[in-house]
């Protein structure tokens, strides 16, 4: 099809910016266009909030800079935002009964940056309850257009996961509900819902974007990101959403912003790309093991050289990861108490009484699972045997990454060990669930970029992620090697049946 023929919704994020830069089309138009999507698939269960007064004021905004030649860089291109950020303009409830009804009386740095580069805010999307899930199934807040808490459903399957913690955003990009969404993640809550959704997402080195207006979970390991269909567009939503924010955040790097679509053509030629034994052992599914041989002979074609490396400690990073994010979200979640703000018990007898109930009634069980995790490792006599050593051990996982990339330029692997599964299916087996993530947990506890791009299908035609890790503030360097793979490809541009 002639892009000039293409549905609105089947344009990324660059091919709107330029088709409403040159009056194409208008903001307005854009934002009417995927409201409208997101209204008729509330089955998806996609979004949490909607205001399409807010959004069409935004996008009159935006047509009005265009017309008086002072538009940003993505003038009147939509996108919606997981519901971990914090937003002036819609509510904002992390996904819990906790925060519900809550709203900011400011926006999230990256939600502010965005929009200065002209975003329009189509809504905010389901997440796991403060981000705490691999499969969106926690989530305790209504979706649009019904009145009890629903898991998004994968646009591929209804039947299966969407992934998470950002399953809302996956469902919203892969089903053409928004050309693109922000993501956090912590464990892998970025790239695993894009592999099992099949698009595209990228997770930065932490500290290139401000956690600022992020609710919290576990501070030295949330990173936001940008989920849409190509690298292409990644890279542009990137170069806006990262920069410093030193008066705001502590862990902000005081790095200046960069385009990271700068590189996105550069040859693959002589391109190292390592192979960790680690990532294609047991409890890799065939289909995915099939898919993601595949594409490493594709970027042999490109003129990538495949090296094999060693992750020796990665069995170690599931342990190391749920001693450690639980330990900073048990004190992370202390400020929800009813007394400052959220939501509050109707009936207690005291002040401590009033804590209880307001936590049990506010806080679903994961985040009741990982707050006493937490609390239980960082309690006396615990401390030193299990926080102290699982931070040894990140410290280790971080060496072995360094090790590795003396002998490649990037690290390539499956995002998880299978393709998504039934909803339901690991509902009542956590441990199960926190398996998924063993190839995602290594670089988040290192602080390594890293991503996910669609590269095939497997069991029941749905997608397969493969896993790019960059070393330290190699974004740039990822975004090309995802870029020009999705040259060469189709997988990107491939939309599931009846959206």
């Amino acid at each position: 099809m002639n892009d000039s023929n293409k549905a609105l919704h089947d344009l990324g994020v660059a091919e709107l910016a330029a088709r409403i830069a040159a009056r194409e089309v208008s903001a307005v138009e854009t934002a009417r266009h995927f409201l409208d999507r997101a209204n008729r698939h509330q089955d998806l269960a996609a979004y949490v909030a909607i205001d399409p007064e807010v959004t069409l004021a935004q996008a009159r905004a935006a047509d009005a800079r265009i017309a008086a030649g002072t538009a940003g860089r993505l003038e009147g291109v939509p996108m919606a935002h997981k519901d971990i950020f914090v937003t002036r303009d819609f509510p904002s409830t992390a996904g819990s009964k906790m925060l519900a009804g809550y709203r900011s009386p400011f926006d999230a740095t990256v939600v502010a940056k965005l929009a200065e580069q002209g975003i329009v805010t189509l809504g905010k999307l389901s997440c796991d309850e403060f981000a705490m899930g691999s499969a969106n199934e926690s989530v305790a807040v209504p979706a649009v257009g019904s009145a009890t808490p629903q898991t998004p459903k994968n646009p591929w399957d209804r039947a299966r996961v969407a992934g998470g913690s950002s399953g809302g955003s996956a469902v919203a990009v892969a089903a053409r509900l928004a050309p693109a969404a922000t993501g956090t993640d912590t464990g892998g809550s970025i790239r695993q819902p894009a592999a099992f959704c099949g698009i595209t997402g990228i997770k930065p080195t932490y500290g290139r974007a401000s956690r600022y207006g992020m609710v919290a979970y576990a501070s030295s390991l949330d990173q936001a990101g940008p989920m849409a269909r190509s690298a292409e567009d990644c890279a542009l939503l990137l170069s806006a959403l990262c920069g410093p924010d030193l008066d705001r955040d502590s862990t902000s790097l005081d790095r200046p912003a960069e385009d990271f679509s700068r590189s996105l053509n550069d040859s693959l030629e002589g391109l190292r790309i390592g192979i960790p034994k680690e990532f294609f052992g047991e409890g890799l599914q065939p289909d995915v093991r099939a898919a993601i041989d595949a594409a490493l002979k594709t970027y042999e074609g490109l003129g990538a050289k495949i090296v094999p490396v060693t992750l020796p400690r990665t069995e170690l990073a599931i342990p190391v990861y749920y001693i450690i994010a639980p330990a900073e979200a048990s004190s992370n979640l202390s400020r929800f108490d009813g007394v400052k703000f959220g939501h509050r018990a109707e009936h207690y007898t005291d002040l401590l009484d009033m804590y209880k109930k307001t936590r049990a009634e506010g806080f679903g069980d994961e985040v009741k699972r990982r707050i006493m995790i937490g609390t239980y490792v960082l309690s006396h006599g615990y401390y030193d045997a299990y926080y102290l050593q699982a931070q040894k051990i990140r410290r280790m996982i971080a060496d072995d990454f360094r090790n590795a990339f003396t002998q490649c330029d990037l690290i390539a692997g499956p995002v998880a060990p299978s393709v998504a599964w039934k909803i339901g299916e690991k509902a009542d087996d956590p441990v199960a669930s926190y398996l998924a993530d063993i190839f995602t947990l290594p670089a988040s506890l290192a602080g390594l970029p890293g991503m996910s791009l669609p590269v095939g299908s497997g069991e029941g035609g749905m997608p397969v992620g493969l896993q790019l890790i960059g070393n330290y503030f190699g974004e740039a360097r990822l975004l090309n090697a995802a870029h020009r793979f999705q040259q060469a490809t189709d997988f990107h541009l491939r939309a599931p049946e009846g959206v």
